[in-house]
Parts: structure tokens; C-alpha cells; sequence
């Protein structure tokens, strides 16, 4: 049972359409950002006494724009929404598995294929939006050579399979090791674990997310 994935766990089938942990714990996980999203932004305060919640959301936020500028020397704006998603979405289905059963829709190949689908589709966008559809093409494929073409798509496709592996095999693996040690020492184990397994979490939703953006921001930096 420790070596399955969400996946491999079903909790509903009538033999055409199933319904697997994957689906649940990713449906959960959207349920609990919008619940939350929902409670925080209500009541929004531009005053020097704001909730908890609002506090939160905003040291987030600033973080989050803090690293894209980094990262693509960009403004940040166009971009917080998009990589902000993809960090928050990660990051809280790494945490939650600090809770017996529950079992991270990240863990599922399909979710990291996924995600990174996403990332893929989201450069050329990006890219487009900003230099247009010629200025992409020329910056993306063809530099430094227009010899490079077929290396440059393959990179692209690498780039994407490269995420998708990385995320799903770091949070297998991690899954993987806290269940043999629980089974080893339960009575030790369980706390550190957890507090390793919320910081390995938050480490696999950075990684993941700056990624996305160094690939994005690939495709949009212009000639200064």
C-alpha cells in the first residue's frame, strides 16, 4: 500500500469513469483555495489593522513578486497570477500530507504531466504577448542560430518532461521514505517528519515555480 500511487488508489468505479485520490485531493485542494481565498478577500482593509488572513495573502503576494522580479527582471504583475497559482497550488498539496490518509495529488504522474503541460503552453503565450508571434519564434528557436531549430524544440520538450519528472519523483520519494520510517520507529518519527515533510513541500513548490518563470522569462526578455 506504501508504494502506491494516488492514482493507484480508487475510491469510486462503475468500469468507464473513476474516481481516484488524484481526483479527490485535487478537488479538496481547490475547494480549500477558494474557501480561503473567499474568507480572506471579503473584507479587504487598506488600513494599519488588517486580519490575520489579509496578512497572510499579502506577505505571500509580495513574496511571490519578489522572486519573478528576481528571476526575469521583469515587472512582476503580468506573471503573479499564473506562477502564484501554480507555487500555492504545490505548496498546499505537499503540507497537507501531515494528515494520515491523505495522499498528494502531486504524487500522481498525471498531475505533474499536468502541471507541466501548463507551463509549456503558458511560455509560448507569454512569449507571444510580449515580442510577438515572429519576435518569439526568432527568440525562442532560432537563436543563436537558425541551425539550432530542432535542438531548441527538443529543449522545449525536455523542459517540460524534466518538471513533471522532478516534482513527481521528489514527492514519491518523499512519501516513499516517511512511510518506511513510520513503519520502522512510529512512536519517534512522526513530528520531525512532518515538520520535514512542510518544508520539503514548500522546497518542491519553489523549485517548480521559479522554473516555470526562468522558462517564461526565456521567452519574454527583449534585447536591451
Amino acid at each position: 500500500m506504501d508504494n502506491l500511487t494516488p492514482d493507484d488508489i480508487i475510491f469510486w468505479t462503475n468500469g468507464i469513469i473513476t474516481i481516484n485520490a488524484t481526483l479527490v485531493f485535487t478537488w479538496l485542494i481547490m475547494f480549500l483555495l477558494v474557501v480561503f481565498s473567499w474568507l480572506v478577500t471579503r473584507n479587504l482593509s487598506s488600513s494599519t489593522k488588517i486580519s490575520r488572513g489579509q496578512n497572510l495573502l499579502e506577505v505571500l503576494v509580495l513574496g511571490i513578486k519578489q522572486q519573478i522580479k528576481e528571476v526575469s527582471q521583469q515587472e512582476p504583475e503580468p506573471y503573479l497570477p499564473f506562477i502564484g497559482t501554480l507555487f500555492i497550488f504545490i505548496a498546499l498539496s505537499n503540507i497537507l500530507t501531515i494528515f494520515p490518509g491523505y495522499q498528494p495529488p502531486t504524487g500522481s504522474l498525471s498531475t505533474a504531466i499536468a502541471l507541466s503541460v501548463c507551463v509549456f503552453f503558458a511560455i509560448p503565450i507569454y512569449g507571444i504577448k510580449k515580442q510577438g508571434f515572429f519576435g518569439y519564434f526568432k527568440k525562442y528557436y532560432l537563436q543563436p542560430s537558425p541551425f539550432m531549430l530542432p535542438f531548441n524544440i527538443i529543449s522545449r520538450f525536455s523542459n517540460t518532461i524534466s518538471l513533471a519528472v522532478r516534482l513527481f519523483g521528489n514527492v514519491m520519494s518523499g512519501t516513499t521514505i516517511g512511510a518506511i520510517l513510520l513503519s520502522i520507529v512510529p512512536f519517534i518519527v512522526p513530528i520531525p517528519l512532518k515538520i520535514l515533510g512542510i518544508l520539503t513541500g514548500l522546497i518542491q513548490a519553489y523549485i517548480f515555480a521559479i522554473l516555470a518563470m526562468v522558462f517564461i522569462a526565456a521567452a519574454t526578455q527583449t534585447e536591451s
